[in-house]
């Protein structure tokens, strides 16, 4: 059987994430999953990809919004649910661009002063729908100010497969899913074309490719080499590494910890990378 054994949620774009039990999931993914995003002076994201310290940026639910501590000095400010500010400005994300809510300028100047750049914090209002990219979905999907696409699903077992090849063993963290589950074999998730869960319907669109964020350590922000330079080994198609499925879905409800999941069609085998009898015998 396969099990939902982790949900984790990202508020703030490229900062820590939070483990929850239970998350509602809305129309373009978990409640409150990187709904708000820093942008820098020509309003385009910022990512741990270029700004590795985003890594000490730690963040926590709290009644009144999104507590952020910064590890080096443990100070925290919190980000209210919704906005202080009503400016709305245009921002980009990779290729895409889509409306915006500014925060607040206080906001803005902390972060600022921690990343010793200037960036100010914006945030995705309801009635604002960023398509995801219609060469994989249908039309009518949306998602936050993630990278494409609404969640991410992998499986524990593809994790514990890459571990026993790495000289040492790496956190679920360094992949930021949204979604964790024990159970089947190692990359099962590669596979899975239509999934149910607690009576949502979501749809693997496109394996997700993996960049230079993934050697990331996150408790220190320091850069390594794994896991990219094992994964090349044996997840490298077209020249890119995958790990992990990027999910659509139809519908909205609770996820939690324990749900079945259920798979109702699976992709076709030239998908795969590598088998489960290729797994056992490494």
């Amino acid at each position: 059987m396969l099990q939902v054994s982790a949900l984790y949620i990202y508020p703030i774009k490229s900062l820590g994430g939070i483990i929850v039990d239970t998350a509602i999931l809305t129309d373009r993914g978990l409640q409150h999953d990187r709904r708000w995003m820093l942008i820098d002076a020509n309003n385009r994201f910022l990512s741990q990809r270029e700004n590795a310290q985003m890594a000490l940026l730690k963040t926590a639910l709290s009644n009144e919004g999104i507590l952020v501590t910064y590890l080096p000095d443990n100070t925290s400010i919190t980000i209210p649910f919704l906005p202080q500010s009503e400016e709305m400005l245009e921002v980009r994300i990779w290729d895409d661009t889509c409306r915006a809510q500014l925060v607040s300028s206080h906001i803005d100047d902390w972060f600022s002063e921690k990343l010793n750049l200037l960036c100010r914090l914006v945030y995705m209002p309801d009635n604002i729908h960023r398509p995801t990219d219609p060469r994989y979905t249908n039309k009518g999907a949306i998602t936050s100010f993630s990278d494409a696409y609404p969640m991410l699903i992998i499986g524990q077992a593809s994790l514990d497969d890459l571990n026993s090849r790495l000289p040492d063993a790496l956190p679920m963290n360094r992949f930021r899913p949204n979604i964790v589950f024990t159970g089947g074999e190692a990359y099962s998730e590669d596979t899975m074309k239509h999934i149910n869960v607690n009576g949502i319907d979501m749809h693997g669109v496109k394996l997700c490719a993996r960049c230079v964020m993934t050697t990331i350590d996150q408790e220190n922000a320091k850069k390594g080499k794994e896991p990219l330079k094992t994964l090349a080994k044996y997840r490298l198609k077209n020249n890119k590494i995958y790990f992990g499925q990027n999910l659509v879905h139809t519908g909205e409800g609770v996820l939690s910890v324990g749900d079945e999941i259920s798979v109702l069609e699976a992709h076709n085998e030239e998908r795969f990378f590598i088998k489960a009898a290729d797994v056992a015998s490494n």
